[in-house]
């Protein structure tokens, strides 16, 4: 059988985060068209073909704002006389917000038909492609922002470009330390199993040095630094 290869990479249509729940999914809690556990064959005695694996690679945008893909796919059916024709079938897929990579979605039987044998399930093993700004860690998003050190020591507020097309500010009044990590409660990715609820949005820092110092200026930063306020 064949997948569209720019269907497969483009085709999708994104929705806002607060209509998910207005959108059926054709899929129930196993993510089979019809639910039901497939058995290796049926009352005829008839083998199954093996289940046909394709991955299929979403941003975080679709996994935290949902998304609906559309597959198109060419299969081979048995036709009257038990003649074998090449059938062409669009597959949607809703990507629910909350979803992670290794999520399968199955299709009963959409591989290539054989007489005498069962056609193939078709699967989808849901991938996560590389974020420039975040990664995910469970229901996390965890970012890294480079601040100066001066604003390290001395406060600063960053504007992060969040999945849902907005920004957040976050004003960091505290001072940042090797290590330190700043988190923001729900702003994370949306949980799939607890409709509402989001992960936390966890801030990690990268201070930027200055390259060099005047002589003055180490004098100063260091009666500072020892207690001794402005010279």
């Amino acid at each position: 059988m064949h997948l569209n290869p720019r269907m497969k990479s483009a085709s999708f249509n994104s929705r806002p985060r607060n209509g998910r729940s207005s959108t059926h999914s054709v899929f129930s809690g196993s993510n089979s068209l019809n639910g039901s556990p497939r058995n290796e064959g049926s009352s005829l005695g008839l083998r199954r073909a093996p289940p046909i694996e394709n991955k299929l690679p979403c941003t975080l945008e679709e996994f935290y704002n949902g998304a609906i893909r559309k597959m198109k796919i060419s299969r081979n059916v048995v036709g009257p006389g038990g003649k074998i024709i090449t059938v062409d079938e669009v597959l949607t897929i809703n990507i629910k917000p909350g979803w992670k990579k290794g999520t399968r979605v199955t299709f009963p039987e959409k591989g290539n038909e054989q007489v005498g044998l069962i056609a193939a399930d078709l699967i989808f093993i849901i991938d996560e492609k590389p974020h420039e700004v975040f990664k995910r860690d469970g229901n996390d998003l965890v970012t890294t922002q480079k601040v100066t050190l001066t604003e390290a020591l001395t406060g600063c507020i960053l504007s992060i470009p969040m999945l849902n097309s907005k920004a957040l500010t976050i004003p960091c009044t505290e001072i940042i330390f090797p290590e330190y990590e700043k988190i923001i409660p729900n702003e994370g990715m949306p949980i799939a199993k607890e409709p509402g609820k989001s992960g936390n949005l966890r801030i990690k820092f990268e201070v930027m040095f200055p390259i060099e110092l005047s002589t003055e200026q180490r004098a100063t930063i260091k009666k500072v630094l020892n207690g001794g306020g402005s010279p």
